[in-house]
């Protein structure tokens, strides 16, 4: 029995320009939101509202059902959610994508977090990243902090727990390696940790919450600021100018993660999922150790095969929610949606999407 409904979801996309963002160094204020040289100057705005079509579907207490026979129209991705934020809940929802993972080696790609952020939890991720065999993967930081180099970075790993639950691979613990970008109106090369090859796919798994600069951050974050070699990040954040990493142009940073995700994506050959967790939904991102404290409930976790269907559908139920307003603000304040619309534009995936629910069969 499939049930399909229509959702109108108002999406305000401001086009703004930031400058003077968040010095390297900065403090970081008891509500999470950094201070130092912050400065905003709203060039422009407009407002887009998006009627996004979406479908519950009800599937098997497997979730074996693929993507393929929910019904859904040719081209448009299916995005799966449960509201079960738990061990359980993160491998119904992973085997609900029906996935065919390749002989070899599997990187799953988390953010290890600040310590004291709300970064995954090894109690929670662990069954899934032990099933798929996988070993965990990230990149250190361009900011200082506890990942700024790969020693620190493997302590706090193990600190944090992860070492416990796989191996931990600092991808840029031996510099970089160079993508190609193709389509980008900033970049053209994009810069990644030298082992981002030794993998033969990618099990990439957010935590979805607010970002101080990106508005907000998800799966496209994880695969462009995330994978990028701590060089590459600086690269990104400077919008590909090669210049300070903190004063490039706001809309060139957000458009360069896109192109930046678009790169792995394209080297990747669809050899990539994307599951995002929608818990401790704080306006600041897990890079900052002092984030703010979550004024709004849990929503669950979504898992799809396309990054930027699997964003919107999280960002979607962020502006259906009574009490998502604060992360709504930061998203706006900082034009996080036009990260979206880019990775659209430039092919990365679609912002069109069908919700299959996979609780009904429950």
């Amino acid at each position: 029995m499939k049930k399909r409904y229509l959702s109108l979801i108002g999406a305000i996309l401001c086009a703004a320009s930031l400058e003077g963002c968040f010095m390297a160094g900065a403090e970081v204020s008891q509500n999470g939101a950094f201070q130092g040289q912050v400065q905003a100057e709203t060039e422009a705005s407009q407002t887009e509202t998006r009627q996004t079509e979406v479908r519950q579907t009800e599937v098997s207490q497997t979730g074996a059902e693929a993507p393929e026979d929910t019904g859904s129209e040719a081209g448009v991705p299916a995005v799966y959610m449960t509201s079960d934020i738990s061990p359980e809940g993160l491998m119904r929802i992973y085997d609900a994508l029906g996935a065919e993972l390749p002989e070899g080696n599997i990187a799953v790609k988390i953010s290890t977090g600040e310590n004291g952020s709300n970064y995954l939890r090894p109690e929670l991720i662990g069954e899934l990243v032990q099933s798929v065999n996988g070993t965990i993967v990230e990149c250190n930081t361009a900011y200082g902090g506890d990942r700024a180099n790969t020693a620190y970075h493997m302590q706090l790993a193990e600190d944090h727990g992860y070492t416990a639950i796989a191996d931990v691979d600092i991808m840029d613990a031996e510099g970089s390696m160079t993508l190609p970008v193709t389509g980008g109106t900033h970049l053209t090369e994009n810069y990644v940790g030298s082992h981002f090859a030794n993998y033969d796919y990618y099990v990439v798994l957010s935590h979805f919450k607010g970002h101080a600069m990106a508005g907000f951050g998800g799966a496209i974050k994880n695969i462009s600021i995330g994978i990028a070699s701590s060089d590459g990040k600086a690269h990104i954040h400077s919008g590909g100018t090669g210049g300070s990493m903190w004063g490039g142009e706001q809309n060139a940073f957000l458009e360069s993660m896109a192109e930046a995700g678009k790169s792995v994506s394209d080297y990747m050959d669809g050899n990539m999922l994307y599951i995002n967790v929608m818990n401790r939904l704080s306006v600041d991102c897990d890079c900052d150790g002092n984030p703010a404290e979550p004024d709004m409930h849990d929503i669950g976790i979504l898992a799809s095969f396309d990054p930027v269907a699997v964003d919107q559908a999280c960002i979607d139920l962020v502006y259906s929610a009574e009490d998502g307003a604060s992360l709504i603000e930061r998203i706006e304040s900082r034009n996080g949606l036009l990260t979206l619309q880019h990775a659209e534009e430039i092919g990365l995936g679609s912002r069109s999407y069908e919700l299959v629910d996979i609780d009904e069969a429950v």
